[in-house]
């Protein structure tokens, strides 16, 4: 009897601290994470309050010191603003002591701007603008910068550079709003384009500021890195994020800035650029078209078939440094683009308004438009997944590939009646018709001019003429996309109207498709957009000829 009350005091005490090491690392695990919730939420609510512009990080990628102890970090915050860094425990210190960039401030006594400097860790590969040699070489918190001009000078040599030096805000001096000219908007009693006009003439010779809207969503998500790099080096005011801000908010900024000087950078897909043009059309209905700025495009969506055409790239993966970026909008030329309404009157529903789609690109019906459509529906679902473009761009191949075995939108010549100019166009057996305003399609292929080995008429941005062709399926189309075959080429039109007799089928605008069912569309002119054109060399013979092309095409 002893042994077997042992035998159980002993049972009960091995399940007591069994239970016990299970039990509290749960506790401990459980009360690190609310902790950890509880100083997330303190910590958003603290960078929402304050000045500066805080992001908080886990690792630096670079040797970083906190500007108010001047201790090594490898965790904390930084201000993608100003470039002020903090650790934790300085943090709300640095946010009281530290001032930001001032997006509104009076000017100097003598009409200029002095330098705003910031301590320590300046940018890699910097010079001092006094003895030339390198900045930031030492293992410390070191040496100045101007968070507008971005000039770096030593500390032994801050003394040595001249009292009166005035902030010239640098490299980019024509693409900043000055905060002086935004106080001396503030300040006018009477708000009419010929003050702004005479504002403008105290900034420089030649000013066009630049607006920056990027969509945090497209791509490879590289927007929230990329607006922190525009703020760095424009005026925090003129770089919007457009999870935040829609571009018709962002865009009443152009209204109080000298007419026709603005120049607005899109950052993101060809939806995004749709989004903002469509802003702008707003603002022609306002009556404020003397205020329409010209927009050019950093691309980060996934086909990108817009800026490719306007020579601004297939995709932008951080290749080039923003400085770069933006020297090519200064020295980039200003072109019409035709923009188009699309008219969808469902059959039977004669009492309901026709939807009315912008079409900037162009407009598909058949496989491609499919593959779009069960593409959008696995990405509503599953947004997560779909951050990365080469993850996008085989998820295409994919649905590409399960197509060409199904064949959906087989027999379309059939239950489709199409018209050019109001002449009936005989249809040959065909799976699919797209309508194009701009000469890349697909992500990079020049639908219009194919192979190159038959003739065809000249595609131009600005003629107020749609390229009609038709695909026979989805191999088809992957066919034309490695320059394997041509499509059948419809004609070119001033008004395109499609009939669709019977069954539902998929269509698309400019990437954004839905099953549609018997209905009449209708493409018609509606205006034109100022865009941007970029005309640098290419290193490969292919696209040399490309650009060279398509710079005949559009100037």
């Amino acid at each position: 009897m002893e042994y077997s009350g042992e035998y159980y005091r002993c049972g009960w005490t091995l399940l007591f601290w069994t239970s016990l090491a299970v039990i509290v690392p749960v506790i401990i695990t459980l009360w690190c994470s609310a902790q950890r919730s509880k100083r997330k939420t303190h910590m958003k609510d603290f960078f929402r309050k304050s000045k500066h512009g805080w992001h908080y990080t886990d690792l630096f990628n670079k040797p970083t010191y906190c500007c108010v102890c001047s201790q090594h970090i490898l965790q904390g915050a930084f201000c993608d603003c100003c470039g002020v860094c903090a650790d934790e425990l300085c943090l709300r210190r640095a946010d009281r002591s530290l001032s930001c960039k001032e997006i509104m401030a009076p000017s100097s006594p003598d009409g200029g701007m002095g330098h705003r400097w910031v301590r320590g860790n300046v940018p890699l590969a910097s010079y001092c603008a006094v003895c030339k040699q390198q900045c930031g070489s030492q293992p410390k918190l070191c040496d100045f910068r101007c968070v507008w001009c971005q000039t770096t000078v030593h500390d032994d040599c801050m003394d040595s550079l001249a009292d009166a030096a005035q902030c010239d805000l640098g490299e980019f001096h024509s693409l900043i709003i000055p905060p002086h000219y935004l106080y001396r908007v503030n300040k006018l009693r009477r708000r009419h384009p010929d003050e702004y006009s005479k504002l403008a003439s105290s900034c420089c010779t030649g000013w066009t500021p630049v607006l920056v809207l990027a969509n945090t969503r497209s791509g490879n998500n590289m927007g929230e890195a990329l607006l922190g790099e525009f703020r760095t080096l424009l005026n925090p005011v003129q770089v919007f994020d457009l999870s935040e801000l829609i571009p018709s908010k962002a865009l009443q900024l152009c209204t109080l800035l000298p007419p026709g000087s603005v120049r607005v950078l899109v950052c993101g897909g060809d939806g995004t650029v749709g989004w903002v043009l469509d802003a702008i059309d707003t603002m022609k209905l306002k009556g404020q078209d003397q205020f329409i700025p010209r927009v050019t495009i950093l691309p980060l969506g996934t086909g990108n078939d817009l800026s490719n055409t306007l020579g601004w790239g297939a995709g932008y993966a951080g290749e080039i440094p923003v400085e770069q970026v933006l020297r090519n909008v200064l020295d980039a030329e200003v072109v019409k683009m035709d923009r188009w309404k699309v008219q969808i009157a469902s059959k039977g529903l004669y009492f309901r308004k026709p939807k009315v789609l912008s079409m900037n690109n162009y407009f598909s019906v058949g496989p491609d438009a499919l593959m779009a459509l069960n593409f959008h529906t696995h990405r509503e679902k599953t947004p997560s997944f779909f951050s990365s473009r080469i993850i996008n761009k085989a998820v295409y191949f994919l649905y590409g590939t399960k197509d060409c075995l199904v064949q959906e939108c087989k027999d379309l010549d059939k239950r489709i009646e199409l018209e050019l100019d109001g002449e009936r166009v005989a249809l040959p057996s065909l799976e699919g018709i797209i309508v194009c305003n701009i000469g890349y399609w697909g992500g990079g292929c020049r639908l219009w001019e194919g192979m190159g080995d038959e003739p065809c008429p000249p595609t131009r941005l600005d003629d107020g003429l749609l390229e009609v062709v038709a695909v026979f399926g989805s191999f088809h189309c992957a066919q034309i996309q490695v320059k394997l075959a041509n499509p059948v080429r419809l004609g070119q039109a001033h008004t395109v109207r499609l009939v669709l007799k019977s069954s539902k089928m998929p269509m698309q605008v400019d990437g954004e498709p839905w099953a549609q069912g018997p209905c009449t569309i209708t493409i018609t002119h509606k205006t034109q957009a100022l865009m941007l054109y970029h005309s640098a060399e290419q290193t490969d013979d292919d696209d040399d000829e490309s650009t060279a092309s398509e710079a005949d095409h559009q100037c």
